[in-house]
C-alpha cells in the first residue's frame, strides 16, 4: 500500500500550497521509507543498504546495524483514519474496475454521481474528493439519480453511478462481454470434465491435477467478473 496508495495520495499535498501539510507529509514519507528499508533489509540486504546511504548521507550508522522496529500496529493505527482511507481505497478500486471492464481509456476523465450515502461516506468523500478524482480519473462528482447508461459502483455505506452511455457503445460492450463469457463457458466445461473424471485424478501426476483445478477456479472467477460487468450494463 505504500507505493500504490500512500505515495500517490501524498503527491497532491506535496504539490500544493499548504506549507505545514507539505512538511508533515514529507516527514512522514521519510519515516515510512526508512521503515520499509529496515524491514526489507533481511531479504534484500545489498539494495536496501545502498538506498539507506543515498537517501540520507548523514545517517549515524549503516542499515545493518540499525535497531529492528519494536512498535506494533495498535500503536500506529488510528482506527477512524484507517476506516476513512479504506473507504476511499474501495471507491477508487471500484471505479477503476468498472472502467477496465468497459474498456474506458485510462487517461479519459469521467463524471461520477453519488446516488446514496450515509454520514460516514459523505464525510469521507468530502475529505478525500481531490485524491479520489485524481486516482480514479474523475472530473466531477455530483449528487442525484443514476443517469441512463450508468454503471453502479457500490462501496461501504454509499452507492455511485458511472455514466458511460456517451463514452462507450453500450450494446457493443454487451456483445463483447457475452462473447467472452461464451468462450469461457466452453473452457470451463472442458476443465470440469477433466477435474471430475476419476481416471484423470487417478492417472495424472498430482501437480497436473492441481494445475487443472487452479485453472478451473481462475476461469470461474473470470466468468463471475464478466457476468457482473454484463449485469451492470443491463
Amino acid at each position: 500500500k505504500v507505493c500504490d496508495w500512500y505515495v500517490e495520495f501524498s503527491k497532491p499535498i506535496l504539490q500544493g500550497g499548504d506549507a505545514a501539510a507539505k512538511a508533515e507529509t514529507q516527514d512522514t514519507l521519510k519515516w515510512v521509507l526508512d521503515q520499509c528499508l529496515i524491514l526489507l533489509h533481511p531479504i534484500m540486504p545489498f539494495i536496501t543498504e545502498e538506498l539507506w546511504s543515498i537517501t540520507n548521507a548523514n545517517r549515524p550508522k549503516m542499515l545493518v546495524h540499525t535497531d529492528w522496529p519494536t512498535y506494533t500496529a495498535a500503536e500506529l493505527v488510528d482506527p477512524e483514519a484507517d476506516r476513512e482511507m479504506n473507504w476511499a481505497f474501495s471507491l477508487i478500486d471500484g471505479i477503476r474496475s468498472a472502467r477496465a471492464q468497459m474498456n474506458v481509456p485510462a487517461a479519459l476523465m469521467v463524471p461520477l454521481v453519488q446516488t446514496a450515502a450515509d454520514d460516514h461516506a459523505v464525510a469521507a468523500l468530502a475529505k478525500n474528493e481531490p485524491l479520489i478524482k485524481r486516482l480514479a480519473r474523475v472530473d466531477a462528482i455530483t449528487t442525484g439519480d443514476a443517469p441512463k447508461g450508468s454503471l453502479t459502483v457500490p462501496t461501504n455505506g454509499a452507492t455511485f453511478a458511472l455514466p458511460l452511455a456517451d463514452i462507450i457503445d453500450v450494446e457493443a460492450e454487451k456483445a463483447r462481454i457475452q462473447k467472452n463469457i461464451d468462450k469461457l463457458q466452453k473452457e470451463i466445461g472442458g476443465l470440469n470434465g477433466r477435474v471430475n473424471n476419476p481416471k484423470f485424478a487417478a492417472s495424472a501426476p498430482p501437480e497436473v491435477v492441481a494445475e487443472a483445478r487452479e485453472n478451473l477456479a481462475l476461469r470461474q472467477e473470470e466468468e463471475t467478473q464478466l457476468n457482473a460487468a454484463l449485469a451492470r450494463l443491463n
